[in-house]
């Protein structure tokens, strides 16, 4: 029987309960972010335009970045160029009871992982009266491994209240430390598969692995039928032991179909068993209407 399955009541009794005691670990990806940052398909238009991509996939933010290295003979600047047009974003209106960063902020949940590069889900969590800790995966020698943090007990034993935010994909705040061309998820991948080569300086670091492990995985933001999501996943799940033990909760959009004979339903049941294996149940809609319906769940159980 497939393992993917659309969620049900029974999730939602799981998935409640798992918040409120702190069993759940959120998973945040660009669709997070609503309208507060332009989508990977705007920014790739918009640098694919400006610096004369010669190719058809000019929506492909990997590709065009990759070129822009070509290009300009220089990642790092590239990356530069990418983080000064999203350091200026305005922030989500937290406050807002269907904006994912502050309903995941105001419960009780000792870790979060992102693979955006904005600090958002740092600032809602400040806004609730928190006091966040933020590290950046160490996946290229460039980036130093967080000592001063996941050496402490603040990193390696994070509370509700001092809940530690693990960028896995890196930060505004350094621009070498941003998983965004073909190379540096190629990198990225890579080195997942050697990482338990050097348990001093890993880039799943125990507290994160007992994150990904002990804790049912509530991925907001990602998309099913994005390669980076499914190559991300799946890494994880060969290399992280027991990831698959508990049923994780996925929001997602109905995939948009270029034949209008192919119904909702269909491209769902599709997708449902292409995906068997990953014990996710999914939320099929807006992170927008995930919250709204988890609220209404929470407030009335």
């Amino acid at each position: 029987m497939p393992e993917i399955q659309e969620v049900d009541d029974d999730d939602w009794q799981r998935l409640t309960y798992q918040l409120r005691n702190g069993d759940c670990t959120p998973f945040l990806g660009a669709g997070a972010c609503g309208t507060s940052l332009p989508t990977g398909r705007q920014l790739s238009l918009e640098l694919a335009g400006e610096w004369d991509y010669p190719f058809a996939d000019a929506h492909d933010l990997t590709k065009v970045t990759q070129f822009g290295t070509v290009k300009f003979g220089d990642a790092v600047y590239v990356k530069q160029l990418v983080c000064d047009r999203l350091s200026d974003a305005e922030p989500p209106d937290f406050s807002d009871p269907l904006e994912p960063h502050g309903l995941l902020a105001g419960l009780p949940l000792p870790v979060y992982l992102t693979t955006n590069y904005d600090d958002f889900i740092v600032q809602a969590l400040t806004s609730a009266d928190k006091k966040p800790n933020s590290a950046v995966c160490a996946w290229n020698d460039d980036i130093g491994y967080a000592h001063d943090l996941l050496d402490r007990e603040a990193g390696w034993n994070p509370l509700p209240d001092t809940p530690l935010v693990y960028h896995l994909h890196g930060s505004l705040e350094d621009p070498r430390s941003i998983v965004i061309t073909e190379d540096d998820y190629i990198e990225f991948m890579s080195g997942l598969i050697l990482d338990r080569r050097n348990d001093d300086q890993r880039m799943i670091p125990p507290v994160i692995l007992a994150a990904l492990t002990r804790r049912a995985l509530l991925f907001v933001g990602y998309s099913l039928q994005d390669w980076t999501f499914r190559a991300l996943f799946t890494r994880l799940a060969r290399t992280v032991p027991g990831i698959n033990r508990r049923r994780h909760v996925s929001v997602q959009l109905t995939p948009a179909s270029a034949n209008p004979k192919n119904d909702v339903r269909k491209i769902r049941d599709l997708m449902t068993r292409h995906y068997e294996g990953w014990k996710i149940s999914v939320f099929w809609g807006t992170a927008e209407d995930f919250c709204g319906e988890l609220r209404r769940r929470m407030e009335s159980s």
